[in-house]
């Protein structure tokens, strides 16, 4: 099933998921019996793409140790058990989907359901570290970074103690990336060693046999500069590879499957040279950040790149990692962020729960969400802005970025708009958001875009409150 152009991805956390519809449904629900209803609805929302975030199996160590923080999990769940705790879909012990989920026959009788609707299925790979119980630790600890044990000692936070397969006592770092400390459920993959690219590169096929598109998680910390800079001295400089870990294994995946997506996590400003290593699509932090600070001058600043690498970028106002945008943003300046974000080219990545207005960020360790209230107006609100972008315009139109003007002198207003418009054809879209609470005005010079006809809204005319 071929990708659209600007595709819509929805993000579900898949262990909380399930639970909730095992109470909607009072009975046991798995990847296996979905209902068609929750499908059907999926399907009719104008999606292109589910991301079941979690379906593989979780670690029983970093189980363990995510219940010493149950204190921490209770403002997201305030009535939390400790068999609410299901360890981090990010510190992996097995690329299989996870048997209290339903297992891998389950996960590919759901990928057919959503195919048969007309949905991709998107699932994750997590490149940078495995779980700190995975069968490697034991099997190939040649495949993970080792210390010693005054590394230990001096820094607890990034190292731990293990036994390989023969009970030979190891040092083993924990995953981190160059500027926090180590991630106490996960092991640090070796990215030099030629065994480890090998079987992560059969990881990635046996993954790409089971989607149609990976997720790639920090995927910027495998670049070669990156690994370096956070490993030096931990690895065998004389067997490191000269090319790039991506620019290995993204090809050798699409010779299988030619309209397979990788999605790279990517932060740092480096969402350029994730594309170049082969990156179908990479998050737009930036316009996150700039969304969530406000400053229209600053977004419009960003959207001045060149339409070939915005057209591969990922536009969003929350996911698992990020707070709830009806938190951050409230109920109002969410809109005009969710319009612009979704109508921008490239991808856009919305949220179980963001049409909704679910205010909890919900740690991933747990696998269980409170009841919070339903904004029906909100919902109306996505339902018309999905409806929207369901045009083909959005696909196959032209798009551009419209410079702004004083309505009048001295009226600096202006500068709280953002304005862009799609074309094709006679068919046309004006799109103009306000990101503050002030009532804005503006001229702008609308050239062939509205010519003798009318140019049409795609979506209300946000937030421009007094």
């Amino acid at each position: 099933m071929p990708w659209p152009s600007k595709p819509v991805i929805y993000e579900i956390n898949t262990w909380v998921w399930l639970n909730t519809l095992s109470q909607q449904y009072r009975k046991t629900i798995t990847l296996k019996n979905v209902p068609d209803a929750v499908l059907d609805e999926l399907a009719g929302a104008g999606l292109d793409a589910i991301w079941l975030m979690g379906v593989w199996t979780r670690s029983p160590r970093g189980m363990q140790l995510a219940r010493k923080y149950l204190h921490e999990y209770r403002p997201a769940l305030p009535d939390i058990t400790p068999d609410d705790i299901v360890g981090s879909p990010y510190a992996i012990w097995d690329y299989q989907a996870d048997e209290r989920l339903g297992g891998r026959k389950a996960l590919a009788a759901l990928r057919k359901r959503l195919h048969s609707r007309g949905l991709r299925l998107v699932l994750d790979y997590v490149p940078n570290h495995v779980a700190l119980d995975h069968p490697w630790v034991q099997a190939q600890p040649g495949y993970l970074i080792q210390g010693t044990a005054r590394d230990l000692k001096r820094r607890p936070s990034d190292f731990y103690e293990a036994k390989d397969t023969w009970g030979r006592r190891l040092i083993v770092a924990h995953g981190r990336d160059p500027y926090f400390p180590g991630w106490e459920d996960t092991a640090q993959v070796n990215a030099f060693n030629p065994g480890f690219r090998k079987a992560a590169l059969a990881t990635l096929i046996d993954i790409s046999n089971q989607c149609d598109g990976v997720r790639c998680d920090m995927a910027m910390l495998l670049v070669n500069r990156i690994f370096r800079q956070t490993w030096y001295g931990y690895y065998d400089e004389t067997v490191a590879p000269e090319t790039e870990f991506w620019n290995d294994v993204i090809p050798a995946v699409r010779a299988n499957h030619d309209d397979f997506r990788f999605i790279a996590e990517v932060y740092w400003n480096m969402e350029f040279d994730m594309q170049q290593l082969g990156f179908d699509l990479t998050y737009d932090k930036m316009l996150y950040d700039r969304l969530l600070s406000g400053s229209t001058r600053d977004i419009r600043v960003h959207l001045i790149a060149d339409l070939s690498y915005q057209q591969r970028l990922v536009r969003f106002i929350e996911n698992h990692d990020e707070p709830r945008a009806y938190a951050t943003l409230g109920p109002l300046k969410s809109r005009p962020a969710a319009t612009l974000a979704v109508t921008l080219p490239g991808a856009s990545l919305l949220h179980d729960g963001q049409f909704s207005g679910r205010r909890a960020k919900l740690p991933v360790q747990i696998g269980r969400q409170s009841n919070e209230p339903v904004d029906e107006d909100l919902e109306r609100f996505y339902k018309h802005l999905l409806a929207e972008i369901r045009s083909p315009i959005y696909q196959r139109g032209r798009w551009r970025l419209f410079n702004l003007f004083p309505a009048w002198s001295n009226n600096h207003t202006y500068d709280n708009l953002v304005a862009h418009g799609w074309s094709d054809g006679e068919d046309y879209r004006l799109i103009v958001v306000n990101m503050t609470e002030t009532q804005s005005q503006a001229n702008y010079q609308p050239e062939r875009l509205a010519g003798d006809c009318r140019a049409k809204m795609a979506a209300e005319r946000c937030a421009q409150r007094r």
